[in-house]
């Protein structure tokens, strides 16, 4: 199971004269998230740090860009952490305001712009799925059909053969083995597993 947001969200702090514009999108991985991060360069072409954090499986990274190692990205990455989030981008637009904040500042101010802008978002979760299709007998297609629908599974397509049906089911990840037992005791074990 992971969490992500429904949509982006923004929110924007001011810490002793310097203005920190948090943005945190839902993406589906690390090109979607570099065009972002471009972009943001392109709309505050004045900003002197555009930092940022993602959290996208095998393609998650993060980028002080030239604020003090440690203190920019990795405070972006502990909130979304801490959120147990997965598929998003933290981005923080720094405008300097003239008043260095030392690094203890610097670090408040890049998780408190975070988390600021956290404070709107809507949380989705989604549960890992597997694909799989079975092979059963007719008279136990509408049956099985039910079975899957009440839990919370569901079937993607369904095509026969002269002897069988052949149901293509989409099951929690954490739920298959288990709901594949039922499946094949409901059967009278005549269940089988054709692909997936």
């Amino acid at each position: 199971m992971t969490t992500s947001l429904a949509t982006a969200v923004s929110a924007e702090i001011i810490i002793k004269k310097s203005r920190f514009i948090a943005h945190i999108h839902p993406v589906s991985g690390r090109a979607e998230a570099l065009a972002l991060v471009d972009g943001y360069w392109k709309q505050h072409p004045e900003a002197r740090h555009v930092c940022w954090a993602l959290l996208a499986g095998g393609e998650s990274g993060m980028n002080d860009d030239g604020e003090p190692s440690g203190t920019a990205a990795k405070p972006i990455m502990n909130v979304l952490q801490h959120k147990h989030l997965e598929g998003v981008l933290g981005v923080v637009v720094r405008y300097f305001g003239g008043i260095k904040l030392g690094a203890g500042g610097l670090t408040r101010a890049y998780t408190d712009a975070i988390a600021t802008a956290l404070l709107d978002a809507e949380y989705i979760i989604s549960v890992a799925q597997n694909n799989i299709e079975i092979a059963l007998p007719f008279a136990d297609e509408g049956r099985i059909r039910r079975f899957v629908a009440q839990n919370e599974g569901l079937v993607l397509g369904v095509h026969y053969s002269n002897i069988e049906a052949y149901l293509q089911l989409q099951l929690a990840q954490d739920k298959t083995t288990a709901l594949l037992e039922e499946i094949n005791n409901l059967c009278a074990g005549q269940v089988r597993v054709t692909s997936g």
